[in-house]
């Protein structure tokens, strides 16, 4: 019964992605026939564009550049240039969960005299752990002989009040946020009072058990993706906001889009580029060791995480979630989520030059793949969920075949094994790991033991 409910629940996130695509032009519509899936082929991480095989692990590193400039100017846009400066101010602190944990929120802007563009921030810091003397509640712990605590940072979709019951808490109040009436946010104005802590609650397809991260001794920071740039999809455009809002926020930081060129910077580049300036945060924080950094988000956060953690190499561990098409499930599958419904509903997810694949994802000279295993030598820790849309399977194959940059460098890769099972751990590796699961779409609880779990075991603290 329960399998079949899950079954029932895929199919119904199926055929509303069928009817979105439908209402947009010309999209093709997902393949979910296995039997209609075309033989493929897949470029070999270990061979430069032009067919030469590299000879040792010093080469490496010239063949991760080569991949992150493929995707660069076909399909994710150039990379954001570094800010001006990266100016931060606290603003509020305070203790929460009944002294378990510290709170702090900080503003960021990247201009010196801090105009233009600004992202809050808030942190999370455990308080109450081994070895770590507890501050008071409400006041900064005493940072003298504790031992600095690893760090987890993602995007969220509605505001950082979302996180936290808290009344201090602040809710973006100028982000322009998609209208989903489900999650009150109505004339793209998210409600904070009534979206506040609503992460908390267990019930939910997405939850934040901040007393478990906290527990585990992980500090944990966020920060609203609306604050960074608006998410205009297609529906959006068609209901009367200008297609050129998506390039707000922190793109007038940038220099203007060139209109002559296909591999603008895009938004998940942006959202990428802002877990950056987490990062940035993270490593002027007395209690945070920012060389044990996780990156993750689910969905189109989980590919904003993949790709950050691609490009950025001090992210230690990357936890892309249900990622769905245009993470890390392959392309040239053609299974789920396609190209064609990708550049049809998310213009602005993707630079120009990746429309020249839509119903021609065969001709592309790369795939996911590559981008998992640009990770490496660090960690990635693969989550998936059962829905045709997202395509599982490809996150799984997509894995196997990143496998062996690990396996070069002489690291251990992908676990041995088939496609595994719902819950199966097995495909778990130190270096290379991938899990699904059965339920709804969004982070849950078992993802977030699974993430902690393979974070620990990075960081050697199990």
């Amino acid at each position: 019964m329960f399998r079949d409910a899950m079954s029932n629940f895929a199919k119904m996130l199926s055929a509303a992605a069928i009817m979105s695509v439908q209402s947009t032009c010309c999209a093709r519509p997902p393949n979910y026939d296995e039997s209609k899936v075309a033989p493929y082929t897949l470029e070999d991480p270990l061979a430069f564009a032009d067919g030469r095989k590299l000879k040792s692990a010093a080469e490496w590193p010239a063949r991760r550049s080569e991949i992150l400039d493929i995707f660069a100017r076909e399909m994710y846009g150039q990379p954001p240039p570094p800010p001006e400066t990266v100016e931060t101010e606290l603003v509020e602190e305070g203790g929460v969960l009944d002294g378990l944990g510290i709170r702090r929120q900080y503003k960021m802007w990247f201009k010196a005299d801090r105009s233009g563009p600004a992202i809050d921030w808030v942190v999370f810091l455990p308080n109450m752990i081994q070895g770590l003397a507890p501050g008071m509640k409400g006041k900064s712990p005493v940072c003298e002989n504790r031992q600095k605590v690893p760090v987890i940072l993602f995007l969220n979709y509605r505001g950082n009040q979302e996180l936290a019951t808290d009344p201090e808490v602040l809710a973006p109040e100028d982000a322009w946020v998609r209208n989903d009436a489900r999650r009150h946010c109505a004339n793209h104005r998210i409600d904070a009072e009534k979206t506040r802590g609503m992460q908390r609650q267990t019930n939910r397809a997405t939850v934040f058990p901040l007393e478990t991260i906290l527990a585990r001794g992980y500090a944990v920071m966020s920060a609203c993706y609306a604050q960074v740039s608006p998410d205009v999809e297609e529906r959006d455009v068609k209901e009367g906001t200008p297609r050129e809002t998506a390039y707000t926020g922190v793109f007038s930081l940038w220099p203007a889009r060139d209109p002559a060129r296909d591999d603008n910077v895009t938004a998940i580049g942006a959202w990428a580029w802002a877990l950056s300036r987490g990062l940035d945060l993270a490593a002027r924080i007395p209690e945070i060791d920012a060389g044990k950094s996780v990156a993750t988000g689910c969905s189109r956060l989980g590919k904003t995480a993949l790709l950050a953690a691609a490009r950025d190499e001090r992210f230690a561990v990357c936890v892309p979630n249900q990622t769905g098409g245009g993470g890390v499930p392959l392309a040239k599958r053609d299974y789920g989520e396609n190209v064609s419904t990708e550049m049809a509903m998310f213009h602005h997810w993707y630079c120009k030059a990746y429309g020249k694949y839509v119903d021609n994802e065969q001709a592309m000279r790369f795939d996911q793949h590559l981008l998992v295993a640009a990770i490496a030598p660090r960690r990635i820790l693969v989550q998936g969920f059962n829905s045709g849309w997202f395509d599982t399977k490809g996150e799984f194959l997509s894995c196997r075949a990143a496998s062996a940059a690990w396996e070069f460098l002489g690291l251990p890769g992908l676990p041995a094994g088939d496609f595994p099972d719902n819950y199966d751990t097995g495909r778990i590796g130190a270096y290379l790991g991938y899990v699904r699961r059965g339920g709804r779409h969004g982070i849950s609880g078992y993802d977030w033991m699974w993430m902690l779990n393979f974070a620990d075991s990075a960081f050697g603290r199990r």
